[in-house]
């Protein structure tokens, strides 16, 4: 039985948070540890003082309809009732996320050899990849608990969304990648007026470093540090969103990309509380991960049956995945395996061929991640694991014009002619042939 409310105790039976406003975190009520579920305050942290395992976002939920969501804004903010957002937080400035399409794409589905498959396309978000929705639920903590600088370590895309974010609420961004990263991710970043500090160096380099500076600095929030467990309730969405335009209902099989493995293991949170909630059928699911065969920690960790994830170092063109020790790992796992899935991996030729794949058949221009997901769902099934005949979702997290250098030596004009009618012919009548 939940335990009644004090004025200096949550419903979770925690004391409240100090020196924030009524409604702060909507519907949140506390922190709980993942590994060994010791419950503890809403606040800037994000590991438990008894065991240090991560926190994550508890709550107690009243009655919610499909109708009072569906009423809501066309972005995340729909789902405000099931996010640690305050009721208000649709007028507050953000770059508003979410809500992008699910593409039918039987083209794609008949190249791959299956009865029915959806790309969910994150890549229509404002800075064009799914961290838009992670940034805007992190920024929105940050200001409710009064911090003042909005940062992050990235391998690109989130320091993006973390620099779009700062600009749209008129606060300070830094943000720090690795040295090697694609150009198009760094002036896609610098564009905004960020502090953007180039660190020698893998993404876990960076991370180390940004852990440290959190530990340090007074009132930064490290989205994906410090204000992690609120940063990572964002990818909650894109379940919600795949459930809602499917017409409230959970696909059979999916196939998600993976880094830190924060993303998957959101996803399957979001079904579980649309399940609990009674606003979705309870049914089965699977859910599958993908990564890149240079950087494939997860996938490693289940070939050899392990319940840890042993770190790697990365070398793979999908940068944007290239995470060698990643915090979700284990995590990863427990889903992977209670859902009846698995994860593996495809090699960068794979990656540019299906980054191709989707280009052709559905007119898609996927980031490296999306060629590896792509890869995967192939491989997965020519070896028959996955259901040819169940209905199927992948996610494109993200859009090709930000890893251009994948596919530049791929891709160009067929020829290069003349300004002439007859020349255009001739090589017209040699192409038909």
């Amino acid at each position: 039985m939940t335990a009644l409310a004090t004025p200096s105790t949550t419903a979770a039976g925690v004391p409240a948070p100090a020196g924030v406003r009524p409604g702060a975190f909507g519907n949140a009520t506390h922190l709980v540890c993942r590994a060994c579920g010791e419950k503890s305050s809403l606040g800037p942290f994000y590991a438990c003082l008894e065991c240090f395992g991560p926190l994550e976002v508890g709550y107690d939920f009243p009655t919610i309809t499909r109708e009072q969501l569906e009423a809501g804004p066309k972005s995340i903010w729909r789902y405000a009732p099931l996010l640690p957002v305050p009721a208000d937080i649709a007028s507050f400035r953000s770059t508003d996320p979410g809500y992008t399409r699910l593409l039918d794409a039987a083209n794609l589905a008949a190249d791959l050899g299956l009865r029915k498959l959806w790309v969910k396309d994150d890549s229509g978000n404002p800075t064009h990849s799914f961290k838009d929705r992670v940034v805007a639920v992190a920024l929105s903590a940050a200001r409710e608990l009064g911090l003042h600088v909005l940062a992050c370590p990235s391998t690109g895309n989130l320091a993006n969304a973390v620099a779009a974010a700062a600009a749209r609420a008129g606060i300070k961004s830094v943000v720090f990648v690795p040295e090697n990263l694609e150009q198009q991710k760094i002036i896609a970043s610098a564009v905004y007026d960020t502090t953007l500090i180039a660190v020698q160096g893998s993404y876990d380099d960076v991370n180390k470093l940004a852990s440290e500076i959190a530990a340090e600095e007074e009132g930064w929030a490290f989205v994906n540090v410090n204000v992690r467990p609120y940063y990572s309730e964002g990818s909650k969405t894109l379940a919600y969103e795949i459930a809602e335009q499917l017409g409230w209902r959970i696909p059979d099989q999916l196939v998600i990309p993976v880094a830190s493995g924060s993303q998957l293991t959101k996803i399957d949170k979001g079904f579980t509380e649309l399940v609990t909630l009674g606003l979705v059928e309870d049914k089965p699911w699977k859910i599958y991960g993908a990564q890149a065969t240079g950087c494939s920690p997860i996938a490693q960790a289940y070939r050899a049956d392990l319940d840890f994830v042993p770190p790697v170092k990365p070398d793979t063109i999908a940068k944007s995945l290239a995470i060698g020790n990643p915090a979700d790992g284990p995590y990863v796992l427990d889903v992977i395996r209670r859902t009846g899935g698995l994860i593996a991996d495809v090699d960068d030729e794979t990656v540019v061929a299906n980054i191709l794949r989707l280009a052709r058949t559905e007119g898609v221009f996927a980031e490296t991640a999306g060629g590896v997901t792509v890869g995967v769902t192939a491989k997965l099934i020519e070896d028959g694991v996955l259901d040819p005949d169940a209905e199927t979702v992948v996610i494109n997290s993200g859009d090709g014009l930000k890893t251009l250098d994948a596919v530049s030596s791929r891709v160009g004009p067929k020829t290069t002619i003349p300004p002439r009618y007859d020349a255009f012919t001739d090589f017209w009548k040699e192409l038909d042939r």
